[in-house]
């Protein structure tokens, strides 16, 4: 397994009125993230929130290039950014034990803190298509470029996990500094990951590592 250290190319926060980050997406141009009973939208670029959303927030945010989702306790939320509207909800399979949550591949991913589990469901109707067991905790999950991340907070220890999305097997890990945690996870699609800092109200930016060409 690849081992380095996580470099952190910017921290925004805290917020106003934001004590803890939960989940964590990007629409493209803005970081959306969960604060407990509302969602806020972050413009990576000043670091400005400009928009939020009152609605329960309290793990994993998605976008899935329309609406966002939203894991509020037991249930996952639907949502018109726009509007703020709730559309429709699921059940979340970790029936209020869920952390992650991402978009890909037409369907939902979630995150299973303490069970070290990664969900694939539908987003409809919220059944498990399947499910990858990875060897740490799980907090935050992402898709990039095919590949599996997740966040992980063990042992008072942060760092960002890639996984093989078949067998669960850690092939690489980015070491956050020690006391950083990591909460929500999104890729930008390109060259970072933005990360949601839990306690500490910050979001983060760290890079993503580049591949060496064959």
């Amino acid at each position: 397994m690849i081992t380095s250290k996580a470099e952190i190319i910017r921290e925004y926060g805290p917020f106003p009125g934001v004590d803890h980050v939960h989940g964590l997406t990007y629409d493209g141009k803005l970081v959306w993230f969960a604060s407990g009973e509302r969602i806020n939208a972050m413009d990576p670029a000043s670091g400005d929130t400009v928009q939020s959303i009152e609605v329960p927030a309290h793990a994993g945010t998605a976008f899935d290039g329309q609406h966002l989702f939203q894991i509020a306790e037991d249930r996952i939320q639907k949502i018109d950014p726009k509007s703020g509207r709730v559309l429709a909800t699921i059940p979340s399979p970790g029936g209020g034990a869920d952390s992650g949550l991402a978009w890909a591949e037409g369907t939902l991913w979630v995150g299973q803190y303490r069970e070290r589990k990664i969900h694939q469901i539908d987003p409809k109707t919220g059944a498990i298509l399947r499910t990858i067991q990875s060897n740490r905790f799980v907090t935050g999950v992402t898709w990039i470029d095919g590949e599996l991340w997740h966040g992980t907070w063990e042992d008072d220890e942060g760092d960002l996990t890639r996984i093989d999305p078949k067998t669960g097997e850690a092939l690489e890990r980015l070491a956050l500094p020690p006391g950083v945690s990591v909460s929500g996870l999104e890729s930008d699609g390109r060259d970072q990951f933005f990360c949601g800092g839990g306690t500490s109200g910050k979001v983060r930016a760290v890079r993503k590592p580049k591949r060496n060409a064959r």
